[in-house]
């Protein structure tokens, strides 16, 4: 017989064991990761086209492009946040590829820039003759296409980030679904491997440059037609 009083209910499991148990995952996904990645941008590709073709809400361009870009994204993040940064090294490079890659970075600054000066004098022509003589105007004007042309200049930064990710992957875990030779720190997601296979599969430099890119393809695109609009307006 028990004491009274005595209680022998079950203690509750405490918040650490719980998080430190294995994440489960469906088996479809744990198995083919990388396809599920391709067919869920696929899907949502598909849905920015007939978004297209209904003629739908202007919004809904922007929450399928992101819904489309997204589980690359995130598990992209998660995999170069756990990566040190002495893992950006080259381990192999030679000094010719070295003076090679800082050649083609100085010519891709001049093309740059010379493109900018180009474009600012046929912005400053073009506001010129829209306002005429009145300086407010000429301001106002070029302040709207100030704020118009940020989201342009910040979708060009975002491709150009999305390229340099892309391109660590490819030093960090290769172009196959499930590595062989990869760098990625074993202490990542270590308490749970299905998961850490999933979440490496899905950080795969091509699936980020399509997500990715065709996100900020897309972004720009649209930017650009806003800008249209304002000046015709």
């Amino acid at each position: 017989m028990n004491p009274a009083g005595e209680d022998h209910s079950t203690p509750a499991p405490k918040v650490g064991a719980v998080l430190r148990r294995p994440v489960p995952l469906p088996g479809w996904l744990a198995r083919n990761p990388l396809y599920a990645g391709w067919a869920w941008t696929g899907a949502w590709a598909v849905l920015i086209v007939a978004d297209e073709y209904l003629d739908l809400a202007g919004w809904t361009w922007y929450i399928c492009v992101g819904m489309a870009a997204l589980p690359t994204l995130a598990c992209t993040v998660a995999v170069l946040h756990a990566t040190p940064r002495r893992y950006l090294r080259p381990t192999r490079e030679s000094v010719l590829s070295h003076f090679f890659v800082r050649f083609l970075a100085l010519t891709a600054a001049f093309l740059v820039w010379g493109i900018s000066v180009v474009a600012s004098a046929s912005i400053s022509t073009t506001v010129q003759a829209l306002a005429g003589d009145s300086e407010r105007e000429v301001t106002s004007l070029g302040l709207s296409l100030l704020a118009a042309a940020v989201p342009l200049v910040v979708s060009v930064l975002w491709m150009a980030l999305i390229v340099r990710c892309a391109w660590f992957l490819r030093r960090l875990r290769g172009w196959r679904q499930v590595p062989v030779h990869s760098r990625v720190p074993s202490g990542f997601l270590h308490r749970s491997p299905q998961l850490r296979q999933v979440v490496v599969a899905l950080a795969h430099p091509g699936l980020l440059l399509v997500a990715g890119l065709g996100t900020s393809i897309l972004a720009l695109s649209l930017g650009a037609a806003e800008v249209t609009l304002d000046l015709a307006g």
